[in-house]
């Protein structure tokens, strides 16, 4: 959120440029901006370490730019996400509603059947297909909840416009508006492609509605400065009126006609769903009944919106009557409008959300399939563990106890995922038939040719799903292990030629590389019996590993390639290379050798260096400013 918070500053900035350009206080400006600089420069050098580094590997994940060339060239942008992901949760243009009106769409994408609103006027033939339905009815893939201001924050901001004064107030209202726009994402496609093609890091950004966070500060700023402004000086009763008119009296146009501006309750997805899955002659009356729950949802809340708009105004006639003093006024509004979002955020995040502290602080209980493959402590355990029993990429349970194929992060690497999404799903459904029909007895199935990227992950074991929850470990005896001397290596000219090799080559006795490695890993050599690759020693960023060669060539590890690893021969410098796609890969001597594979970046000594550096200027700033403050006074006592 720091970066949208940039566009405020940019937005504000220009603002006060302005007001100093109108005052003629250029020079005030300026010096003032020096000083934000400088603090702000200060304050990255703080952050560098996470800032840098962050920055690094977005450049080798999902964020940073893809070298596959993909058939759908227009989806793909120049330096991050794939324009179709990034625009997935897109808020709709109606949807933006929910900023007055937080059921506009439904509030968040929990089960119908939990909202006692539109249980009342539930037809019971349906219940079943209610515990399966959402509140939710907007075209995002789901939500946790709506962006809402608040009902009378969003008036107060109207009558901002009105009667606030100075460039602060178009800011505001122009980065509202941007923010607003950039929110519709695939809706509003023109703007969003120019934002993701021009604006720096604005591609590396997923859920473009997150941008609402920008409207959510910027409408509440204005609300403040407009009940300032009202405070300190009279305003004319029709401003309060129209700002009344364009928030309460939509809220109460909704209420009584909500087809004729919301005309349909039932998103796309959901209609698709009911009308293959439903007998024809139930569809009608579903959609009709699923209809009226949705809109007495909606316009319930819209006369709870009215209610709070009107309450709201009353206190700021009564102010303007005199017959309420300004701090009971402005202490009436603040309980007003926390009462009021208070209300909508506990239908999101209440009670039922948290658990014990001594539940939550418990390790995650082992499994009989976990406790099965945790005894086996051969390579030092560095061996792999997929999870077919669960979504196997949305999920981090795994990893608590095992090395795990699969797992959820926001920001994988950009060659994994490459590597998720054209072999290692499809592998992964090809394996559970195969498994199934041979009763689980893995000699029965041909695992080279079924699953062989997940072999050359060393995926060790499987854990499948049975009836009643329980899961069962399978051991996979086709598994490459740690390392393997490779007998040749095939190099091609970029990624699309590497990936599609992968599905050709034997891995276990060949591999392909981009050719901007060909220097590093030279030619490999057919091995023999005695060509042997033992993992001795095992640390995240420290592994070790005996080599044993007649020939030596190029060593395959089966560990995740990145920028910044080293190795060593005998403690001597080595060059790693890339292969596979996604594996690290050493061209080793004929003999007998130590190879050490190393992540010590150098980086992070320069920057938190760097840090230091500006722990001891911010140091001596507070002092200078104690010092000349402490002399100020004392010439004020003369």
């Amino acid at each position: 959120m720091t970066y949208y918070y940039l566009f405020v500053i940019l937005f504000m900035v220009i603002a006060w440029f302005v007001d100093a350009l109108r005052k003629k206080q250029m020079t005030h400006f300026l010096k003032a901006t020096a000083v934000c600089a400088a603090g702000a420069s200060i304050g990255v050098c703080l952050n560098l370490s996470n800032l840098y580094h962050t920055w690094q590997y977005s450049q080798e994940s999902m964020r940073g730019k893809s070298e596959l060339v993909k058939e759908n060239s227009a989806n793909q942008t120049s330096s991050g996400l794939e324009r179709d992901y990034i625009t997935q949760w897109s808020y709709g243009i109606g949807e933006t509603w929910t900023l007055l009106v937080p059921n506009t769409k439904g509030g968040a994408s929990i089960p119908l059947a939990q909202n006692s609103t539109a249980m009342e006027h539930a037809d019971n033939q349906f219940l079943e297909i209610y515990q399966q339905l959402g509140q939710y009815w907007g075209e995002q893939p789901g939500t946790s909840g709506p962006v809402y201001v608040g009902a009378f924050v969003l008036m107060l901001f109207v009558l901002g416009l009105f009667i606030v004064k100075g460039p602060m107030k178009w800011a505001l209202l122009a980065a509202t508006i941007l923010s607003i726009l950039l929110s519709w994402g695939k809706n509003f496609m023109g703007l969003t492609d120019f934002f993701i093609d021009y604006i720096p890091m604005y591609a590396k950004f997923r859920t473009v509605a997150s941008i609402l966070v920008i409207a959510e500060f910027t409408i509440p700023l204005l609300a403040m400065l407009a009940l300032k402004e009202l405070v300190r000086n009279p305003i004319p009763s029709k401003y309060i009126l129209i700002s009344f008119a364009l928030t309460g009296g939509f809220c109460l146009l909704f209420a009584l006609m909500p087809t004729m501006f919301f005309p349909s309750y039932v998103s796309s997805t959901e209609m698709h769903a009911l009308q293959s899955g439903l007998p024809q002659e139930y569809l009608a009356p579903l959609i009709g009944n699923l209809t009226e729950m949705r809109k007495a949802m909606f316009t319930a809340d819209c006369w709870r919106s009215l209610f709070v708009i009107l309450l709201g105004t009353v206190m700021l006639f009564l102010f303007m009557k005199k017959k309420l003093r300004a701090d009971y006024m402005v202490i009436g509004i603040l309980v007003l409008c926390l009462v009021d979002m208070w209300s909508v955020n506990k239908r999101y995040l209440n009670n039922e959300m948290f658990v014990n502290k001594s539940e939550r602080d418990a390790p995650q209980a082992k499994t009989n399939t976990d406790e099965f493959i945790l005894q086996d402590t051969s390579d030092h355990r560095n061996y792999r563990v997929l999870n077919l029993a669960s979504n196997t990429f949305n999920e981090n349970e795994t990893s608590y106890y095992h090395k795990s194929i699969g797992g959820y992060h926001a920001a994988k690497l950009r060659r994994y995922q490459d590597l998720i999404d054209v072999y290692l799903t499809k592998e992964m459904h090809d394996m559970m038939p195969a498994i199934a029909d041979a009763a689980g007895d893995m000699t029965k199935v041909n695992g080279d040719s079924i699953f062989p990227i997940l072999n050359m992950l060393n995926m060790r074991y499987a854990i499948l799903p049975l009836q009643g929850g329980e899961t069962v470990p399978v051991k996979n005896p086709y598994a490459y292990g740690n390392a393997w001397f490779v007998d040749e290596v095939q190099y091609v000219e970029n990624a699309n030629q590497e990936m599609d090799a992968l599905g050709k080559l034997n891995l276990r006795h060949q591999a392909v590389a981009d050719q901007k490695f060909k220097e590093q890993l030279g030619v490999a050599k057919v091995q023999d019996n005695t060509s042997v690759v033992t993992l001795t020693a095992y640390e995240p960023n420290h592994l070790t590993y005996n080599v044993k060669s007649g020939k030596g060539g190029v060593v395959v590890f089966s560990e995740i390639y990145y920028p910044g690893w080293t190795a060593t021969v005998d403690g001597h410098p080595a060059d790693l290379g890339r292969v596979d796609y996604v594996l690290r890969a050493l061209q080793v001597a004929p003999g007998t050798h130590q190879v050490e594979l190393m992540f010590y970046p150098k980086s992070i000594n320069t920057t938190e260096t760097i840090a230091y550096m500006a722990y001891a200027v911010l140091l001596i700033a507070i002092l200078l400013i104690a010092y000349f403050e402490w002399k100020k006074s004392k010439k004020v006592q003369v």
